[in-house]
């Protein structure tokens, strides 16, 4: 997450990390990259659960950039202002790299 600010200012667990709109995407580009595992996106508004949207939905592999950037594209049409996370996984042959 280096260069991209947190704005869980308390209103979800300390260790679920969110980030705006401009740092979220920027998240997706650097998971596209490396090719990390993105299993869900989870937008919040104003301290709320907005909605969820996972792999499993678009019928895709939690690799497949296909499947986040959509989600990510529908929910920004949807609602300005969202604050997102996602649930992923960095594979143990990236985290062995140095």
């Amino acid at each position: 997450f280096t260069g991209l600010t947190n704005i869980n200012d308390g209103f979800d667990a300390e260790e679920i990390q969110y980030f705006s709109e401009s740092d979220f995407e920027t998240l997706l580009k650097r998971a596209e990259h490396f090719g990390l595992s993105i299993y869900a996106i989870s937008p919040w508004l104003n301290g709320e659960l907005y909605d969820v949207s996972g792999h499993d939905a678009f019928r895709k592999k939690a690799t497949d950039p296909k499947w986040y950037t959509k989600a990510f594209t529908e929910f920004k049409k949807r609602q300005e202002g969202l604050a997102y996370s996602a649930t992923y996984k960095v594979s143990k042959k990236l985290l062995e790299r140095e």
